[in-house]
């Protein structure tokens, strides 16, 4: 198993990287949240997971230790496939979805394109007990309602869900609970 890998950037597409390994390039399928931020030429460290098929081996790289572990545990929930998890990851940053899961909130991993009702019920159902605290005491509350209104307002200006997303991480942690300043904040992301 490839644990982790480290290389310079040699390509940057839609479905991925390639990652050069001396001369040997790997093809990596990675987070949209990453791979929109990479640029060719980029030193590159990720930790990996290698999915093995009947027809392919396909090899998926996180920045984090923490999304390979979020990656592995999404792939134990049945009707998850590999692409689904890395949707998730793209969208939802690890402290949101271990939020989502603890607080019984299947509704903000149902926002992934492509994630339905029913799959985001089993991811929490199936995760409940396999997701702990990550050493703060804060991740046990609920994901905001306002930051759910705060989304919703995002994506119907016309940002996708994972800008949305993306600026609703950007707002800093000791912002006032107020709908308005928040959604301010998150659009300030974007100028």
């Amino acid at each position: 198993m490839i644990d982790n890998i480290s290389g310079k950037l040699a390509r940057v597409d839609k479905d991925g990287i390639v990652l050069m390994l001396g001369t040997i390039g790997v093809r990596i399928s990675i987070p949209e949240t990453l791979r929109v931020r990479l640029n060719p030429g980029d030193h590159l460290e990720l930790f990996t997971n290698l999915v093995v098929r009947e027809d392919s081996l396909t090899l998926f790289g996180f920045p984090t230790l923490e999304e390979c572990q979020f990656f592995k545990l999404l792939l134990s929930v049945s009707g998850v496939g590999p692409r689904t998890a890395l949707a998730i990851l793209s969208v939802l940053s690890t402290e949101t979805l271990r939020r989502a899961i603890l607080s019984e909130q299947p509704e903000v991993i149902s926002r992934v394109p492509g994630v339905g009702k029913m799959t985001s019920q089993k991811i929490v159902i199936a995760l409940q007990n396999k997701v702990g605290i990550a050493g703060s005491e804060d991740l046990m509350a609920p994901a905001s309602e306002m930051d759910g209104e705060v989304l919703s307002a995002l994506t119907s200006l016309g940002y996708s869900v994972i800008e949305a997303q993306t600026a609703l991480q950007s707002i800093p942690r000791d912002t006032p609970e107020d709908v308005e300043i928040r959604l301010r904040l998150a659009l300030q992301y974007f100028a």
